[in-house]
């Protein structure tokens, strides 16, 4: 492993003392006032270089870094990272079509996760050769194996095994333990692998395992290979090589800035290193399906600050984006970092940064210290590049954000803000 690895925490800078924020030196506010507000905005440089971390810390082994697409999804942040060598784990045939969209020659660098595959998306991915499936069920084993049969072509196949290792992270985000929905009770997988293994249409590739995200200890991500490799070794034993483990994804960020995250190329190193012990001794490819580490500091939610509202003791600051547009605060109660792009001057003072949609839970933050700001003004929602457009909806008829993709002193818009027509294309009255 290279331990000279070097990156940034996030590339939204203020250009001086009192300046303006901006991204990889691109003026935010130049970016407003031509793209309009909301606005995402993305680092391809900071993209690139969170990629490359994990490709030279896995560099002394062979390795795929099948990048996580439901963290973002943008066709253009998908093709910059297929240009870089990486490949997909995706969870729906939604999200294949993306990755055709974008880098068909990617394609057989896809994994194909999720515990809900229907039997069009398992034909679809089958017909374009992907990498494996990570399966999650007998069920739904039986139904790749149906399907291979019938279009002649074998599968394949990982099994998601659940560890039952315990990661520390929010409870809806955590998917190790056996009372969730995901992966197959690691005591059972054996049995299910010699079973598989007469089959025709199936071929047993590789092993899975994800416990869950935003984890910022490496130990859990140790303590689960460490299991799976032992199941490794003993179907070995009994003639059934696997060729791949898959070790998921979950590296955490630090959404508050400070200084334990400020390294981002320790805690890869750190991460690898956990694996590596685990995997001491054993051949065969590696899988890793990082996410948000690769894309959420480098992305930003833009929003212009509509009024400032009192009521009674309470400060709100309304901006023109909201929980449509960013909900993982509503959501998980996540904190996102909120800065003005161009600072007043004045102490900061307790506020609630919230939207205009008709919802109490429409929030970005609650009693944040912030620096005076004044309508018209902009703010910028930090780490806000994964899970942040992803899981953006047109509540409240609104429309969704334009994305632009800042590649070194040059911007392009990389999805146009929507229109009504957009919003009632598929209806019908």
């Amino acid at each position: 492993m290279n331990s000279d690895l070097k990156t940034s925490l996030r590339p939204f800078h203020h250009d001086r003392a009192g300046g303006a924020l901006s991204c990889d030196g691109v003026s935010l506010g130049t970016l407003a006032k031509k793209y309009g507000t909301p606005l995402y905005v993305y680092s391809a440089n900071q993209i690139a270089e969170r990629l490359d971390l994990f490709q030279q810390a896995f560099s002394g082994r062979d390795h795929l870094v099948c990048y996580a697409v439901k963290a973002n999804s943008s066709l253009a942040i998908l093709k910059l990272l297929a240009e870089r060598g990486a490949g997909f784990d995706i969870v729906s045939g939604g999200e294949l079509e993306r990755v055709i969209a974008a880098a068909p020659e990617a394609v057989g660098r896809v994994v194909f996760s999720g515990v809900g595959k229907t039997a069009t998306e398992i034909d679809r991915a089958l017909e374009m050769e992907i990498l494996e499936f990570n399966v999650e069920s007998e069920s739904e084993l039986a139904l790749l194996a149906e399907c291979a049969r019938m279009i002649k072509k074998r599968a394949r196949f990982a099994l998601r095994v659940n560890p039952d290792v315990f990661a520390e992270t929010h409870p809806y985000i955590s998917t190790g333990l056996r009372e969730h929905k995901f992966g197959i009770d690691i005591r059972r997988a054996a049995e299910i692998y010699r079973k598989a293994a007469k089959s025709r249409w199936l071929e047993p590739h590789g092993i899975s395992v994800h416990i869950g995200s935003q984890i910022r200890s490496a130990q859990p991500f140790g303590a689960a290979m460490d299991r799976v490799v032992k199941l490794v070794t003993q179907l070995k034993r009994e003639g059934i090589a696997l060729k791949v483990v898959d070790a998921g994804g979950g590296l955490g960020i630090d959404y508050h800035g400070g200084e334990d995250g400020a390294d981002p190329a320790a805690k890869v190193l750190e991460y690898a290193a956990a694996i590596e012990k685990a995997l001491a001794g054993s051949d065969g490819k590696l899988l890793i399906e990082p996410g948000r580490f690769i894309v959420a500091q480098a992305g930003a939610l833009v929003t212009r600050v509509l009024n400032v509202k009192k009521n009674g003791k309470k400060t709100f600051v309304i901006t023109d984006a909201a929980m449509n547009d960013l909900i993982r605060p509503a959501l998980y109660q996540a904190y996102h970092e909120i800065v003005p792009v161009k600072p007043r001057a004045g102490r900061a003072r307790a506020v609630d940064v919230v939207g205009p949609v008709c919802e109490t839970g429409d929030f970005f933050a609650r009693d944040r210290m912030l620096k005076p700001v004044e309508a018209g003004d902009l703010v910028a929602l930090l780490d806000a590049g994964a899970y942040g457009m992803a899981q953006s909806s047109n509540y409240n008829t609104r429309f969704r954000p334009a994305e632009v993709l800042v590649e070194g002193k040059q911007h392009r818009l990389i999805r146009r803000r929507e229109e009504m027509k957009d919003l009632l294309a598929t209806e019908i009255i």
